[in-house]
């Protein structure tokens, strides 16, 4: 599509940046909806986010995706953020309004969420315990999504738990933590495993969790999206569980940043995930 004076641009913003499917993803909407726009891959050495952060009003940007590993880095130079990403203490998405300032929100809860209702509508959060795994960046968007969602038992498992620790009372929540020794009796009474790791994506080793005690209703999520079933989500399957997949987690989180860009509330389907996974359409 050709651009005009009146195209609306927005970016991607990150240390290496190369990795990031957000330009397949947004770029997949801005032709399918027709809209006069662009979005951009931008490389931002972290000894320059204060001048990129800044840069995107000067240059006419209406906001920007973060990624790794700017996404706390980003906080002190903007002129608000949401409670939600003051809480989590990260930020993936900016927005620059028509003065010019530039607000962060971190929209990683509203893609667990959805996508978690959607392929699990039987989950419900004040049903069993709410297992995370992790304790990283990821994990904290999830727990807060969780506590968000009216979750009245949340249990932290991470392989140090000093860490883990440290986590829950960051977030100010009443989160029991398990060793990491103790994890597969961890699951006994779960309603919900979040898997929040790298463990089990294409280069690493798969989750050690052995799912044998969980209860037959317990729903399995697992946040990485390459492999799409990972080694965690098939031994969900194979015991008859329900499972949600993490690419669907990243198509969602992108529907408010692209609407808060675009103006246009953009539908998550097959044709999107088809062509941010690069695979071939019908």
């Amino acid at each position: 599509m050709s651009h005009s004076g009146r195209t609306r641009t927005a970016g991607v913003i990150g240390w290496p940046v190369e990795h990031s499917l957000s330009p397949r993803l947004h770029g997949h909407w801005l032709d399918r909806y027709g809209i006069d726009g662009a979005f951009v891959p931008f490389a931002v050495h972290p000894s320059r986010v204060g001048a990129a952060v800044a840069g995107l009003a000067g240059l006419g940007l209406v906001g920007a995706s973060v990624t790794v590993p700017h996404k706390q880095a980003v906080i002190p130079f903007l002129d608000a953020i949401d409670p939600a990403a003051a809480r989590i203490g990260a930020v993936n998405m900016l927005r620059v309004t028509a003065e010019g300032s530039v607000h962060g929100r971190n929209t990683d809860i509203d893609g667990f969420l959805v996508h978690l209702r959607q392929s699990a509508p039987q989950w419900r959060a004040d049903h069993g315990a709410q297992v995370v795994i992790g304790a990283g960046g990821a994990a904290r968007a999830v727990l807060v999504g969780l506590a968000t969602a009216g979750a009245t038992q949340l249990r932290l498992v991470n392989r140090t738990a000093e860490r883990a620790r440290f986590l829950a009372a960051d977030l100010d929540l009443a989160a029991e933590v398990v060793d990491w020794t103790d994890r597969h009796d961890a699951l006994g009474d779960a309603g919900l495993v979040v898997n929040t790791t790298t463990q089990g994506m294409v280069g690493q080793p798969p989750l050690d969790l052995d799912l044998g005690g969980l209860p037959s209703d317990a729903v399995v999520y697992d946040i990485v999206y390459t492999p799409e079933e990972t080694p965690l989500l098939g031994a969900a399957r194979a015991r008859g569980l329900a499972t949600v997949d993490g690419i669907g987690m990243l198509l969602h989180q992108a529907r408010p940043q692209f609407h808060g860009w675009f103006g246009v509330d953009p539908v998550v389907d097959e044709a999107l995930k088809r062509a941010v996974l690069g695979e071939p359409s019908g």
